[in-house]
């Protein structure tokens, strides 16, 4: 029965309805009986108002009558409101936002006749698109129904809009062929199908015919072929996007006939040949996108000649030349990248002085010459990156004027001269690169008002004198690196305020006098190098005491003394103190073969590793013997007390037993759904038990659950403080309303979360079941040789879609800030999906655990340790941990590696032995190129500066080309059948 005509039920049924309410308020009413309203946002539509127009998100016109709903980013939820069909002047229709989670049947539209906009985007609708739609909407000119569950393919109906001028189906799971039958809605301005998962099609040329075209978006369509000629006819169009695809071929000069076009992103495809010429034709061209992809040749002159030109990005393709002169002559410029090419020449003097320029990445090609003495002349520019190139000459006293310049990297060319002296202090400079150039000269003490300095990399040039007393004013220093240079002197007292230092690597330089004592605040410091020095004295104890210190290289100088007993604490991956003048007994923990050659040149020393000297006399104590009888002994006793404790737990577990809710707090349970599911709180409640537990993390314990449809659900019982049973007390709207986003999320290679059972002293996440578990089980267990090459590969590239469907196609992006094996699950085909993304930002708004939001151990980014922040970046290293997991077979935290180290474990045993070491012996060794392919990104993943890694889009393509290039098809998931 439809909705509008129960609407006399609705009015019979409620008789204190005012009968002062006309019927158009009567309708507004039904509608809102059958949507869940928690915030209360439609309050005030009450019958004590008989004026609907006053309603909250009510629109109308003369004479009452109700033109426009507008009811966006409201919470709401349940079945599509059909009763608004039942306002006969309705046009605006927009629930966008909210969680309307029906399906979108012909019936539920009847009556909508007059409407002109439809707005379901970002709901939680189900089911095909309703092909009835372009006859009972015949005045439709604005449909937008993204980011739904809509499946099924695009009905050819779709092509029979009479007025349609806006149509956005993106991220939803529709399938079949790329519609081209849309060319037909002549009348159309914006198509935007991004998203979907499409069978491979080629881009179809009839779509040249939209001629009011503006907005053509079809980014992550699986489109292939080459791109229509055609396409450059249309002459309305303002952006296209053709990015993330398989497209081939070259990039058609007809494209320079898009005269109107202020966008064009071609990015993340398979684009080849030289970039065409006549985009100086393109007079609103503002910001232009071919990067990672297999262009070549030169850059034409006039692409820079596009008169409001701003950002230009081709980096990633293998574009060979001279940067053309023209580049000065761009006065609306202000990003521009092409890195990772192989352009040769200089550039163009005057480059920078006409132009607001932003940000530079002309990083890893062939440029020489001099760096343009304007390139910050417009007053803007914040990032300076010419790494791995040939400049020559000084570095530019304009620099040094540069207020707004926050990164300024220039290792590795040949640049030489002093380093303007007002350059060492640019007040929002965080990251200052020089290494591997020839610079000379001092530190200037202007560097006190580099405030914001966090990382200063000066290694490998020639710069001499002493290091200033200022470097202790910059409080946010975490890296300091200044190996193979000439400085001399003492180490300046006032470093020892430096609280977060991290690195400190000052070896092969002149220095002198005594190790800093009074360093305790040096909490985060997990580097220190100073060998090759001329330093003297002894070791200051407190350098034991160090948390996190893991890497100590003193050697090469002169000191003395004994070797302090409290380096035993230090729990050291890399340890020198050869050739210094120490002497005395080593420390009895010391006295290891792992530091074998560790005391090398101190012929004063004397131990166990060291004969001839320091002999016991008769009757001498044994200091060893006499440790190591004392760890037993305790040892003996730490495993007394763990075992009386579990006896308590276990008796304790069986006389209060907590794994079901009371029934009174049962009617009291909450359930939000997220998608189309068939369940009720009892029937998941009435499966919380141990038999049926598959897996305890962090966050909690889940559970196997069988509903009584016969569906197999995963449900996640969120720990509390003490983790003895649900999430307790804090956890308010922040956490519902996190979960709540996380419920929208759509994408085949995420988890599923199929709704929330809330309760005051409750959380349960309900998640798609995955019947092959989780990698990390899956990889490290009795059944890790199930997993063959091909099989880890596409569950590689699965997961790397998913966290890059999380970082660029959510807004705001997602950040999972957990990335690791044990949070990818494996369907019954090994299809790899993410799970838990973002729960640990939800948890955090409820209690303030860093544990939770710090992410793993082994998995943590380094940089974690002195920002106590997780962005996307970390999770690029996390997810580069797990590559290396599926490449070594190992898990990242064992006694082997040391303190949590796995990646420089990684990188120790390539140097030193070469890649088949590292490789999995259970894998068949006729993959071994495409496996060393796949190392090599995990290991530009885990790089330990930031900026350094790649983005996940940047990892999906290295992936997808590793598979490509070996004749693999990503559709491999049978183990079996690889």
């Amino acid at each position: 029965m439809r909705s509008s005509s129960m609407l006399p039920l609705f009015i019979f049924f409620i008789p204190h309805l005012s009968f002062s309410l006309n019927q158009e308020g009567l309708s507004l009413l039904f509608a809102k009986s059958f949507l869940s309203d928690p915030y209360n946002v439609l309050s005030n539509w009450n019958p004590a108002d008989s004026n609907p127009c006053n309603w909250t998100g009510v629109t109308c016109v003369a004479a009452a009558s109700v033109t426009a709903v507008d009811l966006s980013s409201s919470a709401l939820s349940g079945p599509f409101p059909s009763a608004l069909c039942s306002l006969p002047h309705l046009t605006f229709l927009s629930l966008s936002n909210n969680g309307i989670n029906s399906s979108l049947s012909a019936s539920a539209l009847r009556g909508c006749s007059a409407l002109t906009h439809l707005d379901l985007s970002q709901n939680l609708l189900v089911g095909p698109l309703p092909a009835s739609l372009p006859s009972q909407l015949p005045d439709l000119l604005h449909l937008e129904l993204t980011q739904n569950n809509f499946s099924g393919e695009v009905p050819a109906s779709f092509g029979n809009f009479p007025r349609l001028q806006s149509l956005s189906l993106v991220g939803n799971q529709l399938t079949g062929s790329l519609p081209s039958f849309l060319a037909n809605l002549s009348s159309l301005s914006e198509l935007n199908l991004s998203y979907n998962d499409f069978a491979p099609s080629p881009v179809p040329p009839a779509f040249a015919n939209l001629t009011q075209l503006r907005v053509l978006w079809l980014a992550g369509c699986n489109l292939i072929g080459h791109i229509p000629p055609d396409l450059g006819r249309l002459s309305s169009l303002m952006n296209l996007d053709l990015a993330y695809n398989s497209l081939t071929g070259s990039i058609p000069e007809s494209l320079a006939g898009l005269s109107s076009v202020v966008q064009i992103e071609l990015y993340s495809n398979s684009l080849s040949g030289p970039f065409p010429v006549g985009f100086s034709n393109l007079t609103q061209l503002r910001f232009l996108d071919a990067s990672m992809n297999h262009l070549s040749g030169r850059i034409p002159d006039d692409v820079f000649l596009a008169p409001n030109i701003e950002n230009l990005q081709l980096y990633e393709n293998n574009l060979v030349g001279q940067i053309p002169l023209t580049i000065s002559r761009c006065k609306n410029l202000f990003d521009l990248r092409l890195f990772s090419n192989r352009l040769t020449g200089s550039l163009p003097a005057n480059f920078g002085k006409n132009c607001p320029l932003s940000f530079l990445d002309l990083s890893d090609n062939f440029l020489s010459g001099e760096i343009p003495v304007g390139l910050c002349d417009g007053g803007a520019l914040r990032e300076l990156l010419l790494l791995n190139n040939s400049f020559s000459g000084r570095l530019p006293e304009n620099l040094g004027r540069c207020r707004t310049l926050t990164r300024a990297r220039l290792p590795n060319n040949c640049l030489s001269g002093e380093v303007p002296y007002s350059f060492w202090g640019l007040p929002h400079l965080w990251l200052l690169e020089l290494s591997g150039n020839s610079f000379f000269g001092s530190i200037s003490p202007a560097i006190s008002t580099a405030a914001n300095l966090s990382m200063l990399l000066l290694s490998d040039n020639q710069f001499s004198g002493p290091i200033p007393e200022e470097i202790g004013t910059l409080s946010n220093m975490y890296e300091f690196s200044a190996a193979n240079n000439r400085l001399s002197g003492s180490l300046p007292v006032s470093m020892r305020k430096l609280s977060k230092l991290g690195e400190l690597d000052l070896h092969n330089n002149s220095l002198s006098g005594e190790l800093l004592r009074g360093v305790q605040s040096w909490k985060k410091l997990s580097q220190l190098n100073l060998a090759d020095n001329e330093l003297s004295g002894s070791i200051p104890s407190e350098i034991g005491d160090l948390p996190v210190l893991n890497y100590l290289d003193l050697s090469g100088n002169e000191l003395n003394g004994e070797i302090p007993m409290e380096l035993q604490n230090l729990k050291l991956i890399q340890f020198n103190l050869s050739n210094n003048q120490f002497s005395g007994r080593l420390p009895p923990l010391l006295a290891a073969q792992a530091y074998q050659n560790s005391f090398l040149g101190n012929p004063g020393l004397c131990g166990d590793l060291i004969t001839g000297l320091c002999p016991r006399v008769k009757g001498e104590r044994n200091p060893e013997r006499e440790i190591i009888m004392w760890l037993l002994r305790s040892l003996i006793v730490l495993l007394a007390l763990v075992l009386v404790l579990v006896a308590v737990c276990f008796y304790w577990r069986n006389r209060n037993p907590n794994l079901a809710l009371p029934a009174v707090d049962r009617l009291k349970l909450k359930l939000t759904s997220f998608h189309k599911l068939v369940l009720s709180e009892n029937e998941i409640l009435n499966c919380l038990d141990e038999d049926n537990v598959i897996g305890t993390g962090a966050s909690g314990k889940v559970y196997r659950v069988v509903l009584e449809n016969g569906d197999t659900v995963a449900v996640k019982k969120l720990w509390g403080a003490s983790k003895k049973g649900c999430v307790h007390e804090g956890f308010g709207d922040g956490f519902e309303a996190e979960v709540a986003t996380l419920g929208k999320v759509r994408h085949k290679n995420i988890v599923k979360l199929w709704c929330c059972v809330t309760h005051n002293d409750c959380k349960l996440l309900v998640y798609e079941y995955m019947p092959n578990g989780s990698l990390g089980d899956k990889l490290h267990g009795s059944k890790g040789a199930q997993l063959e090459w091909p099989t880890r590969l596409k569950i590689a590239m699965d997961a790397a879609e998913g966290l890059a469907y999380l970082h660029h196609d959510c807004v705001p992006p997602i950040v999972h800030r957990d990335v690791k094996s044990n949070n990818i699950l494996l369907d019954a085909e090994f299809g790899a999906k993410v799970s838990d993304f973002g729960l640990a930002k939800a948890i955090e708004k409820g209690r303030q655990s860093m544990s939770i939001v710090a992410g793993s151990c082994g998995y943590i980014a380094p940089e974690y340790a002195y920002t106590l922040r997780v962005t996307e970046k970390s999770d690029i290293y996390s997810f580069g941990v797990v590559i290396l997991e599926l490449v070594t077979g190992r898990v990242p935290v064992d006694p082997e590696f040391g303190e949590k180290d796995f990646v420089k474990w990684v990188g120790c045993v390539i140097e030193q032995k070469g890649v088949e070491n590292v490789i999995d012996q259970r894998l068949d060794l006729c993959f071994k190129e495409e496996i060393r392919k796949v190392l090599n990104i995990g290991l530009l993943c885990t790089d330990s500066l930031p900026t350094n890694r790649p983005s996940m889009r940047t990892v999906v393509k290295k992936l997808l080309e590793v598979a490509h290039d070996n004749m693999l098809k990503p559709s491999i998931k049978d183990p079996k059948q690889a």
